[in-house]
């Protein structure tokens, strides 16, 4: 019989590394480890279940118990994905994504995100994007004009008006800062 846990804060490969090696010290072997969710052959013993649970905890994940915050989890994660992949922005926009990687109408999925987030999808891709942009601006291989086009902006215009309306600064202004205000994706 089949169990899933569904773990907030999975953002990246690396977490889904650390996630599974947490299961693994416990011996327990989970069939499939993606971002927000674990699929074990079994269910947990409440022991099991309370030492992964603290496992995880002290790593800055956790256990998503409620069902309306796994789907928020799974909308998070859609953004996050989304935005970081220029390929998935060519071939449908970000409603159509969610509404298919969620098996939900796009507007229950709005509402539901802003009543428990406290902030629409689109203000959330959009401070997902703009930490794409400042990632990019750190590393400092393209042009400003040249992350625009990546990160389907309209234009540059655009692109610094939202940066600076975000940020407080310009795109130029922020790559010559010595100091980058980078932020960990689960703490936008």
């Amino acid at each position: 019989m089949e169990t899933t846990i569904y773990i907030k804060n999975m953002v990246c490969r690396r977490c889904i590394m650390t996630v599974t090696d947490i299961f693994r010290k416990e011996s327990i072997l989970p069939l499939k480890v993606e971002l927000g969710m674990v699929t074990l052959a079994a269910p947990l013993s409440p022991e099991q279940f309370q030492r992964i649970r603290e496992q995880l905890e002290a790593v800055g994940f956790e256990v998503i118990d409620d069902r309306r915050m796994r789907m928020v989890e799974q909308i998070r994660l859609g953004v996050i994905g989304y935005v970081r992949d220029p390929d998935l922005q060519d071939q449908q926009n970000l409603s159509e994504y969610l509404q298919d990687k969620c098996h939900r109408e796009y507007s229950f999925l709005s509402k539901l995100f802003t009543e428990l987030q406290g902030i629409s999808i689109e203000k959330y891709s959009i401070q997902q994007r703009i930490e794409r942009v400042k990632e990019l601006l750190f590393y400092d291989e393209l042009s400003v004009s040249e992350i625009a086009d990546r990160m389907h902006y309209s234009s540059v215009a655009h692109l610094s008006a939202q940066f600076k309306s975000l940020t407080g600064l310009s795109p130029t202004q922020f790559r010559r800062m010595k100091e980058h205000r980078l932020k960990p994706l689960d703490e936008i």
